[in-house]
Protein backbone atom coordinates (compact mmCIF):
# COMPACT_ATOMS: atom_id res chain seq x y z
CA UNK A 1 0.00 0.00 0.00
CA UNK A 2 1.46 3.17 -0.89
CA UNK A 3 2.60 5.51 1.46
CA UNK A 4 1.05 9.24 1.33
CA UNK A 5 2.30 13.27 2.50
CA UNK A 6 1.16 14.40 5.39
CA UNK A 7 -0.84 17.83 5.74
CA UNK A 8 2.08 20.74 5.52
CA UNK A 9 4.52 18.51 3.08
CA UNK A 10 5.32 19.22 0.03
CA UNK A 11 5.81 16.06 -2.17
CA UNK A 12 9.25 16.53 -2.30
CA UNK A 13 9.46 17.20 1.38
CA UNK A 14 7.95 14.01 1.82
CA UNK A 15 9.84 11.87 -0.21
CA UNK A 16 13.18 13.69 1.51
CA UNK A 17 11.96 13.36 4.37
CA UNK A 18 11.30 9.68 3.99
CA UNK A 19 14.39 8.34 2.08
CA UNK A 20 16.35 10.04 4.66
CA UNK A 21 15.16 8.02 7.68
CA UNK A 22 15.12 4.91 5.88
CA UNK A 23 19.09 6.26 5.53
CA UNK A 24 19.70 6.55 9.14
CA UNK A 25 17.78 3.35 10.33
CA UNK A 26 19.68 1.89 7.74
CA UNK A 27 16.82 0.03 5.77
CA UNK A 28 18.85 1.69 3.04
CA UNK A 29 22.30 0.29 2.94
CA UNK A 30 25.54 2.04 1.35
CA UNK A 31 26.10 1.58 -2.68
CA UNK A 32 22.48 0.76 -3.32
CA UNK A 33 20.41 2.15 -6.03
CA UNK A 34 17.66 4.34 -6.27
CA UNK A 35 15.16 4.07 -8.75
CA UNK A 36 13.17 7.31 -9.52
CA UNK A 37 10.69 4.94 -10.79
CA UNK A 38 10.52 2.46 -7.96
CA UNK A 39 10.40 5.01 -4.91
CA UNK A 40 7.68 7.16 -6.93
CA UNK A 41 5.46 3.97 -7.05
CA UNK A 42 5.85 3.60 -3.65
CA UNK A 43 5.50 7.01 -2.10
CA UNK A 44 2.40 7.68 -4.52
CA UNK A 45 3.80 10.74 -6.21
CA UNK A 46 5.36 11.86 -9.64
CA UNK A 47 9.10 11.23 -10.43
CA UNK A 48 9.38 15.19 -9.95
CA UNK A 49 9.24 15.45 -6.52
CA UNK A 50 11.37 12.08 -6.29
CA UNK A 51 14.03 13.92 -8.48
CA UNK A 52 13.96 16.72 -6.46
CA UNK A 53 14.24 14.95 -2.77
CA UNK A 54 17.55 12.84 -4.59
CA UNK A 55 19.44 16.81 -5.25
CA UNK A 56 18.48 17.57 -1.92
CA UNK A 57 20.48 14.47 -0.50
CA UNK A 58 23.41 14.80 -3.21
CA UNK A 59 23.82 18.38 -2.00
CA UNK A 60 24.45 16.70 1.55
CA UNK A 61 26.41 13.98 0.76
CA UNK A 62 24.38 11.36 1.03
CA UNK A 63 23.09 10.33 -2.42
CA UNK A 64 25.34 10.07 -5.69
CA UNK A 65 23.73 11.16 -8.66
CA UNK A 66 25.35 9.27 -12.38
CA UNK A 67 24.11 10.89 -15.63
CA UNK A 68 22.67 8.31 -17.35
CA UNK A 69 22.54 5.69 -14.59
CA UNK A 70 20.98 7.25 -11.82
CA UNK A 71 20.80 7.70 -8.12
CA UNK A 72 22.21 5.78 -5.44
CA UNK A 73 23.82 6.02 -2.03
CA UNK A 74 26.63 7.36 -1.54
CA UNK A 75 29.41 4.36 -0.68
CA UNK A 76 31.99 5.77 1.17
CA UNK A 77 35.73 3.44 1.44
CA UNK A 78 37.76 2.56 4.68
CA UNK A 79 40.60 4.24 2.94
CA UNK A 80 38.22 7.84 2.67
CA UNK A 81 37.74 7.14 5.91
CA UNK A 82 41.01 6.63 6.93
CA UNK A 83 42.12 9.68 4.97
CA UNK A 84 39.69 11.88 6.57
CA UNK A 85 40.48 11.32 9.93
CA UNK A 86 44.21 12.13 9.05
CA UNK A 87 43.19 15.52 8.25
CA UNK A 88 40.79 15.75 10.69
CA UNK A 89 43.09 15.01 13.36
CA UNK A 90 45.96 17.72 12.57
CA UNK A 91 42.86 20.35 12.54
CA UNK A 92 41.58 19.18 15.80
CA UNK A 93 44.85 19.11 17.53
CA UNK A 94 45.76 22.56 15.97
CA UNK A 95 42.07 23.60 17.44
CA UNK A 96 42.68 22.43 21.10
CA UNK A 97 46.04 23.43 21.64
CA UNK A 98 44.78 27.28 20.83
CA UNK A 99 41.36 26.57 23.09
CA UNK A 100 43.29 25.62 25.57
CA UNK A 101 45.14 29.00 25.81
CA UNK A 102 41.93 30.73 25.86
CA UNK A 103 39.01 29.49 26.16
CA UNK A 104 36.15 31.22 28.30
CA UNK A 105 33.97 30.44 31.07
CA UNK A 106 30.85 30.56 28.84
CA UNK A 107 32.83 27.91 26.46
CA UNK A 108 33.26 25.39 29.06
CA UNK A 109 29.72 25.74 30.35
CA UNK A 110 28.68 24.89 26.26
CA UNK A 111 30.87 22.09 26.25
CA UNK A 112 29.38 20.63 29.63
CA UNK A 113 25.88 21.43 27.80
CA UNK A 114 26.86 18.97 24.97
CA UNK A 115 28.23 16.21 27.15
CA UNK A 116 24.43 16.36 28.76
CA UNK A 117 22.91 16.20 25.62
CA UNK A 118 25.29 13.52 24.75
CA UNK A 119 24.63 11.43 27.67
CA UNK A 120 20.82 11.48 27.51
CA UNK A 121 20.65 11.04 23.17
CA UNK A 122 22.75 8.34 23.46
CA UNK A 123 20.30 6.40 25.88
CA UNK A 124 17.47 7.04 23.09
CA UNK A 125 19.90 5.47 20.05
CA UNK A 126 18.97 8.62 18.26
CA UNK A 127 21.94 8.11 15.47
CA UNK A 128 21.56 11.59 13.58
CA UNK A 129 20.62 13.17 16.95
CA UNK A 130 24.28 11.78 18.40
CA UNK A 131 26.13 12.37 15.61
CA UNK A 132 25.20 16.31 15.63
CA UNK A 133 25.54 16.49 19.37
CA UNK A 134 29.06 14.57 19.44
CA UNK A 135 30.24 17.34 16.11
CA UNK A 136 28.53 20.29 17.88
CA UNK A 137 31.37 19.60 21.18
CA UNK A 138 33.80 19.41 18.63
CA UNK A 139 32.88 22.67 16.84
CA UNK A 140 32.76 24.47 20.10
CA UNK A 141 36.13 23.52 20.92
CA UNK A 142 37.14 24.62 17.62
CA UNK A 143 35.97 28.45 17.61
CA UNK A 144 37.05 28.67 21.22
CA UNK A 145 40.30 28.48 19.16
CA UNK A 146 40.25 31.97 18.09
CA UNK A 147 40.77 31.13 14.31
CA UNK A 148 37.44 31.66 12.38
CA UNK A 149 39.25 30.15 9.38
CA UNK A 150 40.31 27.16 11.40
CA UNK A 151 36.97 26.75 12.64
CA UNK A 152 35.93 26.73 9.59
CA UNK A 153 37.96 23.52 7.66
CA UNK A 154 36.85 21.95 11.71
CA UNK A 155 32.82 22.49 10.31
CA UNK A 156 33.69 21.10 6.78
CA UNK A 157 35.90 18.19 7.68
CA UNK A 158 33.18 17.09 10.20
CA UNK A 159 30.17 16.97 7.77
CA UNK A 160 32.11 14.95 5.15
CA UNK A 161 32.81 12.72 8.46
CA UNK A 162 28.92 12.72 9.45
CA UNK A 163 27.94 11.63 6.16
CA UNK A 164 30.71 8.48 6.54
CA UNK A 165 29.63 7.71 9.65
CA UNK A 166 26.22 7.09 8.79
CA UNK A 167 27.64 3.96 6.81
CA UNK A 168 30.23 2.78 9.05
CA UNK A 169 28.69 3.66 12.81
CA UNK A 170 29.30 1.11 15.62
CA UNK A 171 28.43 3.56 18.28
CA UNK A 172 25.38 1.53 19.18
CA UNK A 173 26.61 -1.59 19.26
CA UNK A 174 28.05 -0.96 23.21
CA UNK A 175 26.18 -0.87 26.36
CA UNK A 176 28.01 2.73 27.13
CA UNK A 177 28.59 5.32 25.44
CA UNK A 178 31.74 4.88 23.97
CA UNK A 179 33.24 8.64 23.63
CA UNK A 180 31.18 10.30 26.58
CA UNK A 181 34.34 9.64 29.13
CA UNK A 182 37.01 11.06 26.33
CA UNK A 183 34.88 14.02 26.22
CA UNK A 184 34.75 14.45 29.76
CA UNK A 185 38.17 14.10 30.08
CA UNK A 186 38.87 16.51 27.41
CA UNK A 187 36.41 19.35 29.05
CA UNK A 188 38.77 18.82 32.26
CA UNK A 189 41.78 19.49 30.22
CA UNK A 190 40.73 22.17 29.08
CA UNK A 191 39.47 23.83 32.14
CA UNK A 192 42.81 23.38 33.36
CA UNK A 193 44.18 25.01 30.26
CA UNK A 194 46.80 22.52 29.50
CA UNK A 195 47.62 22.13 26.22
CA UNK A 196 49.97 19.30 25.69
CA UNK A 197 47.35 17.39 27.64
CA UNK A 198 44.57 18.39 25.65
CA UNK A 199 46.48 17.67 22.61
CA UNK A 200 47.12 14.22 23.63
CA UNK A 201 43.64 13.64 24.57
CA UNK A 202 41.99 14.86 20.84
CA UNK A 203 44.51 12.64 19.10
CA UNK A 204 43.70 9.38 21.42
CA UNK A 205 39.78 10.13 21.12
CA UNK A 206 40.22 10.65 17.22
CA UNK A 207 42.56 7.47 17.17
CA UNK A 208 39.68 5.20 19.38
CA UNK A 209 36.63 6.59 17.47
CA UNK A 210 38.31 5.69 13.77
CA UNK A 211 39.19 2.60 14.71
CA UNK A 212 35.95 1.83 16.15
CA UNK A 213 34.20 2.71 12.68
CA UNK A 214 33.18 -0.75 11.07
CA UNK A 215 31.51 -1.17 7.52
CA UNK A 216 27.75 -2.39 7.98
Amino acid sequence: MPITAGAGHTASEFVYEQLRRKIFEKSLTSGQRLPEVAIAKEMNVSRTPVREALRRLESEGLVQIVPGWGACLTSPTRQEIIDTYEVRETLEIMAVRKAARRITPLQLCLLQEQINAEREIFIKKDLESYLKVNDEFHIIIAESSGNSTLAGYVRNILSRIFVQMIFFESFFDFDTNPSLEEHITILEALKAHDEEKCAALIKEHLKISMEGLKAK
